[in-house]
């Protein structure tokens, strides 16, 4: 059986698949790999949120949503100028801040990596991977409530 090609895939599946690639990365031990492959994740899970929240309470056509998450110039942008300025739950507002708190750690391991050149260690790598799932969970969660980020064995690529 083929694989759907990547731009085929839904936003779900295609953030299943950049967390599928964590596994493989971590058992190469290319701990810089897999944080950047976690960022993106995180990030994939940002446009889900952004995507949503406007599917349910805008007429805008997707175009133009797509067009807003390129602009806050990733997560860390969409979590400031989008996710959390829109939401309107006190609770749930304080719950986006800590998950931004979190995204802002990860930006900044992986911006360190892809922008600097810097190197992670393993310690790095599964504070990251931890913190993704969680911003991922978070932010995909409300929107999906069945998602659950499925873990593949170690050395897995595909």
């Amino acid at each position: 059986m083929q694989a759907t090609p990547y731009d085929d895939r839904s936003d779900l599946d295609k953030l299943q698949s950049q967390w599928n690639k964590i596994a493989g990365h971590r058992s190469r031990r290319d701990w810089s790999a897999a944080i950047v492959r976690a960022a993106t994740a995180a990030e994939i899970a940002a446009n889900i949120a952004v995507r949503k929240r406007f599917e349910v309470e805008s007429t805008f056509s997707p175009e133009f949503v797509n067009g807003l998450l390129e602009w806050p110039n990733g997560i860390k942008g969409k979590f400031s100028r989008l996710i959390v300025p829109s939401e309107k739950d006190k609770d749930r507002k304080k719950a986006l801040g800590a998950l931004e708190a979190i995204a802002d750690q990860i930006n900044g391991k992986r911006n360190a990596i892809v922008h600097r050149g810097a190197f992670a260690d393993e310690p790095d790598a599964v504070e990251v991977v931890a913190g993704a799932r969680q911003v991922i969970h978070g932010l995909v969660q409300p929107h999906h409530p069945g998602f659950t980020l499925l873990e593949k064995p170690t050395g897995a690529t595909r």
